[in-house]
């Protein structure tokens, strides 16, 4: 707007929870010039009706509104920008046609910036993209090959992970694998035995006698079958080992997201997350599109609740915040399903690596000082899996009936997808009875329930095509382009019913009216629970690389020069000197920093380790230098070593019949703090803070006297070596 005298910006995303994000973040933006509000200066528009506000420079909308406008439709359902695109858009759909709108001028917008801009909808949604004429801005983590096509190739910038990580901009991560018997193999309820029997829908139970043995395979894990103890073992592995492997020492549990492969699952994962951690309903959330509709909590609330406030501590989800939604203060990912798409994976693995201060994670989570880096806890093998660089729709059959819907409902009218929906929905209606086809036939408007797939069946058959072509033009030979038109027609007549919300839900209702068994019989076992084998390679390759560092720059680096020429006693580092060091090892081709030589240690050498982690004291990397030459046999941080020197010294000095004030006491204490982020400290250091507030270089000599100066030398030889 400033630079390139915009006079209006669209801002698109595909769903509404990331409108809603962006105007946030728009609102909390200062400028870096003069330091107002981005509002301050420029008005913004989330866009929930279909009218432009003639003073926004800013508008914030989804793709699926602006085609609605565009296509001079009435105000677009609420549910259908509830949802991502990512995860309903046919992958081979044609491009939506859209004509000129006097209404909208394509000269409306100067620049439109897409966000999430990788999701698979260029195919679909194109034409809404490029009926303005104005320059397209993508923003993505995960370009795939279909979003550089799009945009020609022209890749204006790029920040990779590695580098963000290493610019302190984004936060790595460790794989904690899990895997339990159940889980990898499946599991057997002998014959003869009770079992549950449980309505997908209303969660109602009755009991079953087996007749035979019933077997089964992993992957009917939480579709056909629930076995409730393979979840338990799961959720309990994590619970044992968050305080002593994932993250030592930590009491609180982390903010955890765990991604369930669907709702029924979601619902059995909090509940189960409960009893094992022994916690309230708090504690524990789901958070997906149907919420709302059995709590009667918003979805936004509590994502809300969950990235401001301590509770819940864990959130459960199937796709609503798999991507593109911030929560800073995550530290853990449970992966409870596999992902096949790499980019969605990669989108999933984001909720973890947003960085945040202290002052907000410690609002959150009190005990934490700094957010080092996240864990991914694979219970489902998806970081050792194949993917596919596309989201994985090549066959019809394989995309979930409610999501088959949602497609229609949206402008899908492809022959796959209309052919799809017409044969699930004649599958549906073996099990439907007298009562749910007259519910249907009154919601749909009085079509009979055979005659809406019929329907469907009717604008793919080429004679019916060719005959509604001869009875609406009038001839008995008509053209490709009459039958085109005529196809068009019988299409859009049969796909109207599922425009209607209420007619989708109750399909999705009737659907889910089947039974799943629930495996209350087996008991799982935990075949592994650890770091996996890349993650030590990948800790080992650090530390080896950081050794080489140190073997190639030994005389080079004065820091370096000091600890391998000078005697252990006689070392007189400066905090010039650590911090030449610091800025050495931080750039490329190594990108070291502190944070990632101490998690890398804290895999090889947990035993030798002590302290959950670094804060991020320019000092700690002499411990971790000193760690490495093996001067130490413990890796400590730099504080914790300081304490000790500090306290053995005051020992000595009380053991010889020296007596210290409370006020002498604080000074040294004060002292010792600036030589722990300083490493030594010097007279001239008594007229900064905290010493100047409490009466600087004369208060100093007010209170030691002519010992002052001797005790400064003994305390930085004692502590700075």
């Amino acid at each position: 707007i400033k630079f390139a005298n915009a006079k209006r910006v669209l801002f698109l995303v595909d769903r509404n929870n990331l409108a809603r994000q962006t105007k946030r973040e728009f609102e909390q933006y200062i400028t870096p010039d003069d330091g107002r509000k981005f509002t301050e200066l420029y008005n913004i528009q989330h866009l929930t009706s279909n009218v432009f506000d003639p003073v926004s420079r800013v508008c914030i909308t989804t793709i699926q509104r602006l085609f609605s406008m565009l296509k001079n439709e009435p105000e677009i359902e609420e549910e259908l920008e509830e949802h991502s695109l990512y995860e309903i858009a046919p992958k081979d759909d044609k491009p939506k046609e859209i004509s000129y709108n006097r209404n909208i001028p394509i000269e409306t917008f100067d620049f439109i910036i897409t966000d999430e801009c990788h999701r698979s909808i260029y195919n679909l949604w194109r034409q809404v993209l490029e009926y303005f004429d104005a320059f397209i801005i993508g923003l993505t983590a995960t370009p795939s090959k279909q979003t550089l096509g799009f945009f020609n190739q022209n890749l204006v910038m790029e920040y990779s992970h590695e580098r963000a990580v290493a610019d302190g901009i984004n936060v790595g991560y460790d794989v904690f694998r899990i895997k339990t018997e159940i889980t990898e193999e499946g599991g057997k309820i002998p014959a003869e035995f009770w079992v549950d029997k449980r309505n997908k829908l209303t969660r109602e139970r009755r009991w079953e006698q087996l007749d035979d043995d019933f077997e089964y395979d992993a992957k009917n894990l939480d579709k056909d079958v629930v076995a409730e103890d393979q979840i338990r073992t799961v959720i309990k592995t994590v619970k044992d080992n968050l305080s002593t492997s994932i993250f030592p020492g930590r009491e609180i549990v982390p903010k955890t997201i765990v991604f369930a492969k669907n709702d029924s699952h979601a619902e059995d994962i909090v509940r189960i997350a409960r009893e094992v951690f022994n916690k309230g309903n708090e504690f524990c959330k789901k958070i997906t599109y149907t919420t709302h509709k059995k709590t009667g909590e918003k979805a936004e609330d509590l994502i809300a609740s969950f990235r401001n406030s301590y509770n819940p501590r864990i959130v459960v989800t199937v796709d609503m915040i798999s991507t593109g939604t911030d929560i800073k203060p995550v530290e853990c990912l449970l992966f409870m399903r596999n992902v096949k798409s790499l980019v969605y994976f990669e989108q999933m693995k984001g909720r973890g690596t947003r960085v945040i201060s202290s002052t907000d994670l410690q609002a959150v989570t009190p005990e934490v000082t700094n957010k080092t880096h996240f864990v991914i806890i694979d219970a489902v093998g998806v970081c050792e899996s194949d993917k596919t660089e596309t989201k994985p729709l090549e066959r019809k059959p394989s995309v979930p009936f409610d999501k088959l819907l949602l497609q229609v409902a949206i402008g899908a009218r492809d022959e796959d997808v209309l052919s799809s929906l017409a044969n699930r929905l004649a599958r549906l209606d073996r099990s439907l009875n007298p009562e749910d086809r007259k519910k249907i036939e009154t919601i749909s408007g009085g079509i009979p329930y055979k005659k809406i797939i019929n329907n469907l069946l009717d604008g793919l058959d080429p004679d019916v095509k060719i005959e509604k072509a001869k009875e609406i033009f009038h001839t008995e030979t008509p053209t490709n382009q009459q039958i085109d038109e005529a196809s068009k027609l019988l299409i859009n007549k049969a796909c109207e019913p599922f425009d209607k919300p209420e007619l989708r839900e109750t399909l999705n209702e009737l659907k889910k009216k089947n039974e799943q068994t629930i495996d209350t019989t087996s008991q799982d076992r935990v075949k592994f629970a650890g770091y996996d084998s890349q993650a030590k390679e990948k800790a080992q390759s650090y530390i080896d690389s950081f050794k080489k560092f140190i073997e190639e720059n030994k005389n080079e680096i004065t820091a370096l020069q000091i600890i391998f020429n000078q005697p252990y006693g006689k070392r007189h580092l400066t905090y010039e000197n650590i911090k030449e060091l610091s800025e050495s090892i931080e750039k490329p081709p190594y990108n070291f920093t502190t944070e990632f030589l101490w998690q890398a240690y804290e895999q090889l050498e947990k035993s030798n380790i002590r302290g959950a982690g670094p804060q991020k004291l320019l000092t700690n990397i002499i411990s971790i230098i000193r760690f490495t030459l093996g001067e130490s046999e413990i890796l400590e941080p730099y504080y914790e070593t300081i304490n000790k020197k500090f306290n053995e010294w005051l020992d000595v000095q009380l053991n010889m019949g020296k007596k210290f004030s409370s006020e002498q006491i604080d000074w040294l204490n004060m002292i010792k703090d600036h030589i722990i982020s300083s490493l030594k400290i010097e007279m001239d250091d008594f007229e900064l803070a905290p010493f100047y507030e409490k009466g600087g270089r004369f208060r100093a000599y007010q209170l030691f006297g002519q010992d002052l100066t001797l005790i400064l030398d003994k305390i930085n030889e004692v502590l700075s070596t």
